[in-house]
């Protein structure tokens, strides 16, 4: 029988094999059992079973199943709890093998080149004292108090000595000591962060990671060895508070990158190529849009271009809210102490928000639209036939966001969100959240962005009972697979004041973005002691469903200007058309064009410049990105007609001026596709 496993691979290998592998293993089973000898028995994510004789490593175990799935084993699941390559099976259990292709394989890759760039920054910096080094989007990071700032050539560095520790290929050894041990061990070595760190962990032992010299303080996962690390690269330093607290040392932050294979590093770096021609701030600039300035850090000035898309953005959300039942309103930027307590801002975010104190009462600037619209809907009495009431509100809001934070029209500290609230009874709560998906649908697939849903649970700062909770998770789950939408789980990301969904847009590049959000909320309206009457003559709370489809306007601009490069589809763009002459012959007949075309509506600017013609077109084709160029010399002139070219197009034609008036109107329509 176990000549079968000496099979040349065929067609019909992988079924004989694994016929082979289950019959050996009952053969096997039954004789331990004959024997009196316990088996191990593991169970796979799908169901099947697997019956071991002896204890054996995770990667054994993964051989035993594929040579293929041992290779690419870089840990596994058992019983709920990550572990090493290494650990070894002595007990049955469930298991699930973790892949460097999985999410949580590439998690550990990169924690495995946090540790292998701390054990190269020590090589080449013996004095560096190190801290903590996570994994983040993309890469990882590690702090380091170093003698001296690091500079670029000093990464260079490090990264070389990380490929010689690669190639060294030191297996990552887990151990473990006991807190005090520990802590001796690391202020002998002069580590005092790591015995701040194990201080504040609180627990008698310790797991302890060493690769070659290299041996620091870990919970772990790791890949098998220094060599399984092949595609990494250090991108960037940084300063950084130790702990993230501006009264602690600044410590030198170092970022780095690393992938599975070469290709998907190769493929992210050309990204990030990208990402710097397409970045924001310097299309922003370039364009005319918007600029930050240093007596508003965080505050940004927009200019009339820009200003053209932030209207066209509020002008469609307005559309088509209204169509839905929406109805807007405009509430306080700035409301008392009272009102963010009892909503909870107050002691849950007030890190975050601008106070001041006025006629000996303090206020706060709102950081979110909600406690005015809750408010509003106060106001008035409302029966269930008023509901589901939805109000809507381009509200300027005011975050404090550390200076370090900032970024152009990302990270900014005053925004306008484009806030909604629908009050509603339970049982329309279904059906108003597959309108807002719905409705969210329409508009990103309009901007041309793929997504994918999270669903965002109780973080551990909430307010709220824990049975609201589960009711309020259970509705959106509920709407979300009455959908038949795929979405993935992200435990303890909801709001504080209940959970979440998520919506992740891929932009045309590849990159991730948050910015739609649907939140259920039962806490509020049982805070502010809101009702509405029944339709058994009794006061009943509504439900709240606080949403944003945008997020921030002024984010989404950032990330649009990204994803089109700022060269903008006609409908959205700022200017339309450009009119370019090209002498001052044309300059009366390019005014009645421009005349036309603007008392249609079309956006439109008019070059009447003494520069050669061809330097007109470079910069509008090419520098401002305007869809259209309108050419008129003297044969346009003579036949009323203009001289039309597409931005980044060479080729151009001639059409009538009523022709290139319908086209651009045509082309301002928005166009929805559902």
């Amino acid at each position: 029988m176990f000549s079968i496993f000496r099979l040349k691979k065929s067609k019909n290998y992988t079924i004989i094999n694994n016929y082979a592998t289950r019959l050996a293993s009952l053969i096997l089973f039954d004789k331990r059992e004959k024997e009196g000898i316990e088996m191990i028995e593991m169970i796979l994510p799908d169901g099947s079973k697997r019956q071991l004789e002896n204890p054996m490593t995770v990667v054994e175990f993964a051989k035993s199943i594929g040579s293929s799935l041992g290779k690419a084993t870089v840990g596994a699941v058992i019983d709920g709890v990550q572990v090493d390559p290494s650990y070894v099976i002595d007990k049955s259990g469930e298991i699930e093998i973790i892949t460097n292709t999985s999410e949580k394989g590439i998690e550990i890759i990169r924690h495995s080149a946090a540790h292998i760039m701390a054990q190269a920054v020590q090589r080449l910096f013996p004095n560096t004292k190190v801290t903590i080094g996570p994994v983040v989007e993309n890469g990882f990071f590690y702090d380091f108090d170093p003698e001296r700032p690091f500079t670029e050539e000093d990464l260079a560095k490090i990264e070389e000595e990380m490929k010689k520790i690669v190639k060294e290929n030191y297996p990552f050894e887990r151990s473990e000591m006991s807190a005090e041990e520990a802590k001796k061990f690391f202020a002998e070595k002069g580590e005092t962060y790591k015995v701040e760190i194990i201080d504040d962990l609180g627990v008698d032992k310790v797991s302890i990671y060493k690769q070659g010299e290299f041996i620091d303080l870990c919970r772990g996962t790791h890949v098998p060895s220094t060599g399984y690390l092949k595609a990494f690269k250090l991108m960037s330093t940084a300063g950084a508070y130790w702990r993230g607290d501006s009264k602690n040392k600044m410590l030198q932050r170092i970022y780095g990158v690393a992938f599975a294979s070469k290709k998907e590093l190769d493929e992210y770096l050309t990204m990030m190529e990208e990402a710097e021609r397409r970045d924001h701030r310097k299309l922003g600039k370039q364009l005319n849009l918007f600029f930050l300035d240093e007596h508003g850090p965080g505050f940004p000035f927009f200019m009339p271009k820009g200003v053209e898309l932030f209207n066209k953005l509020q002008e469609i959300w307005r559309v088509e809210h209204k169509k839905r039942g929406y109805q807007e309103i405009k509430t306080p930027i700035m409301l008392d102490k009272e009102l963010w307590e009892i909503s909870g801002h107050w002691f849950n975010y007030r890190e975050n928000m601008y106070t001041s104190t006025i006629d000996e009462k303090e206020y706060a600037i709102k950081p979110m639209n909600c406690p005015g619209s809750i408010i509003a809907y106060k106001n008035n009495l409302h029966s269930y036939k008023d509901l589901p009431l939805k109000y809507g509100e381009m509200g300027l809001v005011h975050r404090h966001e550390f200076s370090g934070a900032l970024h152009g029209l990302m990270r900014v500290r005053a925004f306008t969100q484009d806030d909604a609230h629908v009050f509603c009874t339970k049982e329309q709560i279904e059906e108003q959240i597959i309108e807002i998906i719905d409705l969210y649908d329409k508009f990103y697939t309009l901007f041309g962005f793929e997504y994918h849903i999270e669903l965002s649970t109780k973080p551990d700062k909430a307010i709220g009972s824990d049975e609201i909770w589960e009711m309020a998770e259970a509705n959106l789950k509920s709407a979300l697979e009455h959908k038949g939408i795929d979405y993935k789980l992200n435990p303890g990301d909801g709001a504080f004041y209940g959970p979440k969904i998520d919506f992740k847009m891929k932009d045309s590049i590849g990159r991730i973005w948050q910015c739609g959000t649907i939140q259920l909320d039962f806490n509020l309206p049982q805070r502010f002691e809101m009702s509405y009457i029944g339709a058994d003559g009794e006061k009943h709370e509504p439900v709240m469903i606080h949403r944003a489809m945008y997020g921030s306007l002024e984010r989404f601009l950032g990330i649009l200007i990204e994803h089109y490069a700022g060269a903008f589809p006609t409908w959205l763009a700022p200017v339309q058309a450009r009119i370019l002459t090209i002498s001052d012959e044309q300059v009366p007949f390019a005014k009645e064009v421009f005349e036309k075309l603007q008392n249609a509506g079309i956006r439109v600017e008019l070059d009447t410049r003494v520069e050669k013609i061809g330097y007109k077109i470079r910069e509008a084709n090419g520098d401002q990105k305007i869809p259209v160029q309108l050419i008129i010399g003297k044969n346009e002139v003579a036949n009323n007609e203009v001289n039309m070219r597409r931005f980044g197009s060479q080729e151009s034609k001639n059409v009538s001026v009523d022709e290139i008036l319908n086209i651009l109107v045509e082309e301002s329509k928005v166009p929805f596709k559902k």
